[in-house]
């Protein structure tokens, strides 16, 4: 009977989340968007998340939906279009919707992250703190310019599982790999204890076979949900780098 590793990833925000990720990442116009690049992007990160077995809520799902079908609009011959379409219906831009929605999305994000930052502000200013040191609460560590975010490990991996068809014959037989995610997770975090300067990404998926680079993958999640390590990368594209939380750059 074949295992399912199913989790359901509390950082993704919804496809408008990922959405603007890909503008911002691709550098896109937002009152422009380029609807077929904009949409096979989008599609790479559908199919990566459907192979790592990742819980994706149905919006997701209508998202991509949309997106083809308006892809597929903006493709067909403007005499094919006037025949089905009123004149009204012509002088619409097919992207205006979601312009406006990724608009008032970003505006929305834009307000959350400046209320974040307020209230990062606001708990930097100490009074006397406890004599007694031990009553002190650990506190949550603060996001870093630099930090990858789920959308960039979602990236990497789709690299990484293309390499991986491409280097593995059709042939070949493939035993499962049975792996606890705990037993993963200590085993990433002894790699990386070892290990100074931190850990390329891709050098944690040592056996390139499906289940193994499912099963690393969240346990990469649950260690960072547990912050017990953080992905960074400097720019986008570039390769990301895995540390443990304490050894972090800003550390």
């Amino acid at each position: 009977m074949t295992k399912s590793y199913q989790v359901k990833v509390d950082g993704f925000e919804g496809p408008l989340d990922l959405l603007l990720h890909l503008i911002n990442r691709y550098e896109i116009e937002i009152h422009d968007i380029p609807v077929s690049q904009i949409t096979d992007q989008y599609m790479h990160y559908i199919h990566t998340m459907q192979e790592l077995e990742l819980d994706l809520a149905s919006e997701y799902l209508v998202m991509a939906a949309t997106l083809l079908a308006m892809k597929s609009q903006m493709l067909l011959p403007n005499s094919n279009l006037e025949d089905d379409m009123s004149e009204d219906e012509l002088d619409e831009d097919p992207r205006e919707d979601l312009m406006r929605r990724l608009i008032e999305y970003r505006k929305y994000k834009q307000a959350a992250e400046e209320l974040k930052e307020k209230e990062l502000d606001a708990n930097r200013i100490y009074t006397r703190p406890p004599l007694n040191t031990e009553d002190w609460e650990e506190e949550e560590p603060e996001i870093r310019p630099g930090e990858a975010s789920i959308y960039d490990m979602i990236q990497a991996m789709g690299n990484l599982m293309k390499r991986s068809k491409k280097e593995t014959p059709q042939e070949a037989k493939i035993q499962r790999d049975e792996i606890p995610i705990q037993m993963r997770m200590e085993e990433i975090l002894g790699r990386i204890d070892v290990q100074t300067g931190g850990t390329p990404f891709h050098q944690l998926f040592e056996k390139r076979t499906r289940p193994h680079i499912v099963v690393t993958f969240i346990a990469l999640l649950e260690l960072m949900k547990s912050n017990d390590i953080v992905c960074v990368q400097q720019q986008h594209f570039d390769e990301l780098i895995v540390f443990k939380m304490e050894d972090a750059p800003w550390s």
